[in-house]
C-alpha cells in the first residue's frame, strides 16, 4: 500500500477519513455518519453491507441517500477496516454489532437497507424485533441482491471453493491472491456494466486489509447458517410487518431474479424496482440508477406493489 494513509486507492482513504472507529461489542469496528444535507425528513436509514467487501461498496450513492435522511454504515466484523480477528464468525454477532452501533448513537427507530449478507444480517435484526429482543423500531425497508431463498442461489466456484475449505484461516500462501479475488468480484458484475481496474483494486485492498482475505473461509459460513436457519432469517424479511421495497440487478449471476418473484409472492404489497443491465453490485455498477429506487423504496406508500 502507498500514499499517505496507507493505500494505493484515494477513493479508500477518502472513505477512511469519512469515518470513524468505535468500540462496540469489544472490537474495533470502523463506522461512517452521515447527517442529512435537507429537511431530515425522514428516519435515518441503518446500510448492513455484503460478503466480501465492505460499506465502502456505498460511497459513491451516500451523499445522494442522504438528501433527506441521515446515512449510517460500518464494516461488519472481519470486513473492510473493522477489527478481523480470527474466530469462528456468525450471523448473531454481526446483528449483535448492528444493534450495538445504533445503542451508541442512541438512535431507537430507522430503516434499513441492505445486501447480500446484510440481508441476512438484517433478516436476524428483524426476527429480534418480531421476537420483542430488539426494539429498534424498524420503520421500512429496502432489500437488495442477496440469496434469500439459498436453493435458488447459484454459488460461484470462489464460494464452493471457500466452502470446501475447513472453517479456519487460510495457511496455504497465495490460495486466495488479488486476481483471484478481482476476477470473482468481477465476474459478478454485469457484462453492461464497466469495471475499472481501480474499483477492484480498492476492494482487494479493503478485503486484504489485516490479512483478512486468509479468513475467507470463516466468514462464509454465513451460507451455512442461511441453509440451517432460513425460516428464521427470510422469515422474518417476509413476516415483518415494516413496508418492503426490493431493489435488484437483474443480471446477478449468483442471487437470481427469480428470488424477487418468490418474494413478491409471499409479500404483495412489497414495491419493486428491477434494475436491467445491472448485476450484484447495484450500487457500484449503476449508482444514479440504484440511489433513485432506494430513495424511492424509502418513501413507497405500503401496498404500492411493482
Amino acid at each position: 500500500m502507498t500514499g499517505a494513509g496507507g493505500w494505493r486507492s484515494p477513493d479508500v482513504a477518502a472513505w477512511e477519513a469519512r469515518g470513524r472507529y468505535r468500540e462496540l461489542v469489544g472490537h474495533r469496528i470502523f463506522t461512517v455518519d452521515v447527517p442529512s444535507r435537507g429537511t431530515d425528513a425522514g428516519e435515518p436509514v441503518l446500510v448492513i453491507h455484503g460478503f466480501p467487501t465492505s460499506s465502502f461498496d456505498f460511497r459513491l450513492v451516500v451523499d445522494a441517500l442522504a438528501a433527506e435522511r441521515r446515512v449510517l454504515l460500518f464494516d461488519m466484523l472481519g470486513y473492510g477496516l473493522s477489527d478481523k480477528p480470527d474466530i469462528a464468525y456468525r450471523v448473531g454477532a454481526q446483528a449483535d454489532i448492528a444493534a450495538a452501533f445504533l445503542a451508541d448513537l442512541g438512535v431507537e427507530r430507522c430503516a434499513l437497507l441492505t445486501h447480500d449478507l446484510g440481508d441476512t444480517v438484517g433478516g436476524e435484526l428483524l426476527a429480534r424485533q418480531l421476537e420483542g429482543t430488539f426494539t429498534v423500531e424498524i420503520t421500512r425497508r429496502v432489500l437488495t441482491n442477496g440469496s434469500i431463498y439459498i436453493a435458488m442461489a447459484h454459488l460461484s466456484p470462489g464460494q464452493l471453493l471457500l466452502l470446501d475449505l475447513p472453517d479456519e484461516r487460510i495457511r496455504v500462501e497465495g490460495l486466495i491472491d488479488e486476481a483471484s479475488l478481482s476476477a470473482g468480484l468481477a465476474a459478478t458484475f454485469s457484462p453492461h456494466s464497466i469495471v475499472e481496474p481501480s474499483e477492484l483494486a480498492a476492494q482487494w485492498d479493503l478485503v486484504s486489509h489485516g490479512d483478512g482475505h486468509l479468513l475467507l473461509p470463516r466468514l462464509i459460513r454465513y451460507i451455512e447458517e442461511r441453509r440451517r436457519d432460513e425460516a428464521r432469517f427470510t422469515g422474518a424479511i417476509e413476516a415483518h410487518p415494516s413496508p418492503l421495497a426490493v431493489v435488484w440487478g437483474l443480471d446477478d449471476p449468483i442471487a437470481v431474479p427469480d428470488m424477487v418473484d418468490m418474494l413478491a409472492a409471499a409479500r404483495p404489497d412489497a414495491s419493486l424496482d428491477r434494475l436491467a443491465e445491472v448485476g450484484h453490485y447495484p450500487m457500484v455498477e449503476a449508482p444514479r440508477r440504484f440511489a433513485d429506487a432506494v430513495a424511492a423504496g424509502l418513501t413507497a406508500d405500503p401496498g404500492a406493489g411493482g
